[in-house]
């Protein structure tokens, strides 16, 4: 046998044995994996609870905002800043002392004045370095009930999960019902508030599947003392609406309007398939009338001096062809000539050659109309003398 085949037979033998291990160490079994959430149950974290609520004969409502229910209800608290309105605090310190049952979790933001005014508190149970934690890290316990008549019952005990044992509760007051782990202390109290209650959960078991951990169920019913009937409200500030959603419920008139005027305004500029008006003829201006302009345009933007200018000097190219060295004559020499030949006052047409810039606009009219007169007269008294010859 050649090195090659024992090189290669070695190779199976070991591949076949590789085969067989896996083999051997493998099997197959059905996995339940749970599906995502749809629907409701994926934007709501209480969807569960509520449903739970209602199939134990109770009627629950999810609110986003504090609206105060009967002091029947129930009240369930959760990802909620206790201190950020005074008012709405009082509120529904009100609500409570009024009869109202008021659950809270660990996710609560609370501060001094709500252990104040309820005496309950969290407690830190210590650090690694002078407390062995080796089995807080369990992520379930079992958990006894204790009752203010005294009554304990080590047996009856009830399988909680997740709950935050690094703490514990507290209370100044005396408490009606506990949940209690001699390792972790107690993890779930109620007090008596005026004609209410106040029950804190050290953790967050209600929401999302957490309710399907454990016996969460149970606690939920005991912690809200639910009965058949019961209204229960799902308060929370965490599962709040998007900025767009917020901005049309809380102003959807004036969402309303202002897409009406951009789409007004979009229009407005948009582009048009044709002209407002019928486009004018392009005939070209007669002489006269771009005359005529140019003369109100002078007037009217300070071109005075110009225009009574130019009315001159037409004139005088005029009377040179009709009045012998016209050109060396003084001015009133020039009017007087002028006005022999064309049948008009001396005095007038000399005033009116003369250039004087505090002519008023009606003035100027008048003045440069008779200059313009001795000129044509001019013009068509040479036109006739020509014809005579």
């Amino acid at each position: 046998m050649t090195r090659r085949r024992i090189v290669v037979l070695l190779s199976l033998l070991a591949f076949t044995g590789l085969v067989y291990w896996i083999a051997s160490h493998t099997y197959w079994a059905d996995v339940e994996v749970p599906m995502p959430p749809r629907g409701e149950a994926r934007t709501n974290q209480t969807y569960a609870a509520q449903r739970f609520v209602e199939k134990v004969g109770g009627h629950a409502t999810r609110d986003l905002t504090l609206s105060l229910p009967p002091a029947t209800s129930v009240i369930v608290l959760s990802a909620w800043t206790w201190d950020l309105s005074p008012a709405r605090r009082e509120a529904l310190e009100r609500w409570v002392e009024s009869g109202g049952r008021l659950v809270i979790d660990n996710s609560v933001t609370t501060d001094d004045e709500f252990e104040r005014w309820s005496g309950l508190g969290y407690h830190y149970q210590g650090t690694d370095d002078d407390k062995d934690t080796s089995d807080t890290k369990v992520p379930c316990r079992r958990f006894h009930e204790e009752r203010a008549d005294g009554l304990v019952s080590p047996t009856d005990t009830h399988w909680l999960c997740d709950f935050d044992i690094a703490f514990s509760l507290t209370s100044g007051r005396p408490a009606e019902w506990t949940l209690t782990d001699p390792n972790v202390g107690v993890q779930v109290a109620r007090v008596r508030i005026g004609r209410g209650t106040v029950t804190t959960v050290n953790g967050n078991p209600f929401r999302q599947r957490r309710l399907f951990d454990g016996d969460h169920g149970w606690l939920l019913v005991k912690t809200a003392d639910l009965r058949r009937g019961d209204d229960v409200h799902f308060l929370s500030e965490g599962d709040y609406p998007s900025l767009l959603a917020l901005i049309w419920q809380r102003g959807q008139p004036v969402v309303v309007l202002g897409l009406a005027l951009i789409v007004f305004l979009l229009w407005r500029g948009a582009v048009r398939f044709g002209p407002l008006a019928a486009t004018t003829s392009a005939a070209r201006r007669s002489l006269a009338e771009q005359i005529r302009g140019t003369g109100e345009f002078a007037l009217q933007h300070g071109g005075s001096e110009s225009l009574h200018a130019a009315c001159v000097r037409a004139l005088d190219e005029a009377a040179r062809r009709r009045v012998a060295g016209y050109s060396h004559l003084p001015n009133k020499a020039r009017a007087d000539a002028v006005a022999r030949l064309v049948g008009l006052d001396a005095k007038t047409l000399a005033a009116a050659i003369c250039p004087r810039p505090t002519r008023r606009s009606h003035e100027l009219r008048s003045t440069v109309a008779l200059i313009e007169t001795a000129r044509r007269r001019l013009l068509l008294n040479k036109a006739r003398s020509s014809h005579a010859n």
